[in-house]
């Protein structure tokens, strides 16, 4: 008889899943160590930031999942109503419903027992799974997740799991290393605006991608030059990274994600995530003018405290440059070194809004990837 945990694993591959992203839950333990063997396997450090590298696995033509505990559905939910909803991307999750059965932390049930009620609250699809006899539900869940191009949010109770006899967990190994960090660059007065940095962006890329940030550097770079490889963020603040990367996993080409200071020091698990990748397609343009630009310039902790460069190389990311002039951006860019950290002044061009509606951004982004060959 076939264990619950190879039956989800062989939904999952019948349902041609090529990505997982998960976060570990106790109740699921066996589950996690059997998904790694059958499909490419995200570890997150937060739930929030796979939406974001989930949906640009989406939209490069893969397939993804997430595999989570119910609590960190509370994480998700803006996410979800502002970009999955929002731009029609499809993401089937796995949650582990914690709260409502045999539980003995406290602190679950709260979250849980409502659990049905958020969802429903929120517009996103649910389907509840109470014992392993049940799960079909889970083939039908994904289906109607990709056929209609929504969320679809699967809560499986810890009963399925009882009397299984999968293996568990091994204890994790530390490595030995030394880590090492040299980096001796200044921050100068900021020469460049955003718009001018975003316009020496505009002028390297050729059949690459632009990941471009909620609010003004989206209407900036529309206004400089849209393209259909272009695309623009309406909402999801701090996920654009976390798109560019899941793109830059599904697809070859070249992905550039014009991202902010206010933006990375709210998801920094993004860089993270980057830096346990560093794929050589990937360019993060981190532009810092040390301010929230597109809600008035409120100052940001890179004025004085947070060097973000540093911050990527504590992340991991290897490959780093700062810069503060036209020359050298365009250098940086012609290298395309991982993350440019990119000193401008906080100043906002006025930009006409962009006309085209969230789902229509997306379809003509993955329509122009994939007549591209990507």
């Amino acid at each position: 008889m076939e264990t619950p945990e190879k039956i989800v694993v062989g939904i999952l591959k019948k349902n041609r899943i090529d990505f997982a992203a998960s976060l570990p839950c106790d109740r699921i333990k066996a589950l996690l160590i059997k998904i790694p063997a059958a499909i490419t396997t995200i570890p997150l450090t937060r739930e929030e930031n796979g939406i974001g590298i989930c949906a640009g696995i989406y939209l490069g033509g893969g397939r993804p999942v997430m595999v989570i505990q119910s609590t960190g559905i509370g994480n998700m939910i803006n996410a979800l109503e502002s970009l999955n909803l929002t731009y029609g991307i499809p993401l089937p999750v796995l949650a582990s419903w914690r709260g409502v059965y045999k539980e003995g932390i406290e602190a679950q049930v709260q979250l849980g027992k409502r659990l049905p009620g958020i969802l429903e609250a929120a517009g996103i699809k649910f389907t509840i799974i109470s014992s392993s006899n049940e799960l079909d539900k889970l083939d039908a869940a994904i289906n109607d997740s990709f056929s209609n191009v929504s969320v679809h949010v699967v809560l499986i109770s810890p009963a399925v799991w009882e009397g299984s006899k999968s293996d568990v967990p091994s204890p994790v190994d530390i490595f030995p290393r030394i880590s090492e960090l040299s980096l001796k660059s200044g921050i100068r007065e900021p020469v460049m605006t955003r718009y001018e940095a975003i316009k020496i962006l505009a002028s390297q890329v050729d059949h690459d991608i632009i990941i471009a940030n909620l609010g003004i550097p989206s209407k900036e770079l529309f206004e400089i030059g849209d393209r259909e490889l272009n695309f623009y963020m309406l909402g999801s603040m701090g996920l654009a990274s976390s798109i560019g990367l899941g793109l830059a996993l599904a697809q070859q080409k070249h992905v550039f994600v014009i991202d902010g200071d206010g933006s990375l020091l709210m998801n920094p698990n993004s860089l993270i995530a980057i830096g346990a990748y560093n794929p050589e397609n990937l360019t993060v343009v981190a532009i810092d003018n040390a301010a929230y630009g597109s809600t008035g310039n409120q100052e940001t902790a890179t004025s004085k405290q947070i060097d973000l460069e540093l911050l990527a190389k504590a992340c991991g990311i290897r490959e780093t440059m700062k810069v503060h002039t036209e020359e050298e951006l365009e250098e940086a860019l012609q290298r395309r070194v991982s993350f440019i950290h990119t000193i401008v002044k906080p100043v906002n061009m006025k930009c006409k809004e962009i006309p085209f509606p969230a789902n229509e951004i997306k379809k003509r982004f993955m329509k122009a990837l994939s007549n591209q060959g990507a």
